[in-house]
């Protein structure tokens, strides 16, 4: 095994990594787990936001892995474990990345009402306005509606699999533009919880911190716009026999 890959998440905490590279000769895709010692790693997590994943690069050449210590990248055939594992490896991460995205929305409005708190009362406070809970409000009702909307797509997943069966294609998809829609959603949020904090959103503390990791948790490549293009290119019916492979919609 050789090569490079960037942002090994949780590098810092782990003993063992996992990556994926492409078998010469066939050209399949599969994922390698190894000891971390076997690699080299860069120490370049020099960032705006997500400080704590330790999202480092790291590279190597001419390990041995064995065979045993691999799997097909695509696999839904899980060797051990229940039900939740014949989601396959990128739908379980959705899982993560949804779950982040709305647990950082909550905590920033929650944050955005302690300080409307704490300055109500004052002189000239904009969180005394009517605009203030006007748009305060409308924040709640869109981290709710993702919200909402996240766990109907996961609740039905959730059926799928207990029932033995695999997800459709339709779940795949909407998975996926669930949490694009979700990620998306709570960095509107964020955006109002930034105006209307006021001088609490510049100086270090959970405001701050949480505005900065959401920036750049926008930027994962599971909430870019290629996944949402290619998720409506199969909903609005342009390809409707396709099917994912990953984060591609493959004809």
């Amino acid at each position: 095994m050789s090569g490079s890959w960037q942002f090994a998440s949780g590098m810092a905490h782990a003993t063992h990594i996992h990556s994926a590279i492409q078998v010469e000769g066939t050209g399949e895709l599969r994922v390698l787990a190894m000891p971390k010692s076997q690699v080299a790693l860069v120490d370049n997590w020099d960032v705006l936001g997500l400080r704590a994943t330790h999202s480092i690069d790291y590279h190597c050449a001419g390990e041995f892995v064995p065979a045993t210590y691999t799997y097909l990248a695509t696999t839904a055939n899980p060797a051990n474990g229940g039900a939740i594992y014949r989601l396959g490896l990128v739908n379980m991460s959705a899982i993560g990345h949804t779950g982040w995205a709305l647990g950082v929305g909550r905590r920033l409005l929650d944050e955005l009402k302690l300080v409307a708190a704490a300055k109500s009362g004052t002189r000239n406070a904009a969180v005394d306005t009517t605009q203030f809970h006007a748009e305060y409000a409308t924040a709640e009702a869109k981290l709710r509606s993702a919200r909402a909307w996240a766990m109907e797509v996961w609740r039905g997943i959730e059926r799928t699999l207990d029932a033995g069966g695999l997800t459709s294609t339709e779940q795949d998809t909407l998975l996926r533009l669930a949490l694009n829609h979700t990620t998306w959603t709570v960095q509107d949020v964020g955006q109002t919880v930034h105006h209307w904090a006021g001088t609490a959103a510049i100086r270090r503390g959970p405001i701050d911190r949480f505005l900065r990791d959401l920036g750049t948790g926008t930027q994962h490549i599971t909430s870019s716009p290629m996944v949402l293009q290619n998720c409506g290119k199969w909903l609005s019916g342009a390809q409707p026999q396709a099917h994912w492979e990953f984060l591609d919609l493959t004809p």
